[in-house]
């Protein structure tokens, strides 16, 4: 290993929280971004195969077990939480569309949004106010968080699965009907899978 790549994975080892190529870069003392994001590269690859995997989710980098060795280290039986049907529909369109106001989300949920749903999701840490529109009225903006990706082993939203992939899973069951009016026709995906390549661009420049 060169010893950027031991300082990388020294300083993700230390860290608290995940952290960005900008945040390793000036924590490494201002190294190159180019550099660091090799090394991220090199370091994901070595441990691969091994008990703890080196993961991007949202631009940021940690450590986190390996899917196949998650069972060893569960001490209680986790109980699954299932979203409402609403609470679904609301978690789809912000991931679809973000950043959404709860007007726009009530707009194409096409009745009232109420504001207990938006709660738990980020109660549950998959959604955050994302500021105000500069629109009159200045309404308030929702996003998804790096931890939403995190939970469903997303690495950015480009990776949201399209209809025939959910339709696959059974996941759109019992509510198929809503994801299809929220993600719409296959030219629709296109066009959003456009939008989002397009955010990634612009996040990257």
């Amino acid at each position: 290993m060169t010893e950027l790549e031991r300082a990388v994975e020294a300083a993700l080892f230390a860290a608290e929280e995940p952290m960005s190529v900008d945040a390793l870069a000036g924590f490494l003392g201002d190294a190159e971004k180019a550099e660091v994001r090799e090394a991220l590269k090199t370091l994901a690859e070595t441990y691969e195969k091994r008990g703890v995997h080196l993961v991007e989710r949202g631009k940021r980098w940690h450590f986190e077990t390996a899917p196949d060795l998650a069972h060893l280290l569960r001490k209680e039986r986790e109980q699954v939480r299932r979203l409402s049907r609403a609470a679904t529909e609301v978690l789809a369109i912000i991931a679809y569309h973000e950043p959404v106001s709860r007007a726009e989300i009530e707009s194409i949920r096409g009745v009232q949004t109420s504001g207990g749903t938006l709660d738990v999701l980020m109660e549950a840490g998959w959604v955050k106010i994302a500021g105000r529109r500069e629109v009159p009225g200045r309404p308030t903006i929702y996003a998804t968080t790096p931890e939403f990706l995190d939970h469903f082993g997303l690495t950015s939203r480009r990776d949201l699965p399209g209809i025939a992939e959910l339709r696959a899973t059974g996941l759109l069951d019992p509510v198929e009907d809503a994801y299809e009016d929220l993600m719409g026709t296959d030219d629709t995906q296109e066009a959003s899978k456009d939008d989002l390549e397009a955010d990634e661009a612009s996040d990257a420049a």
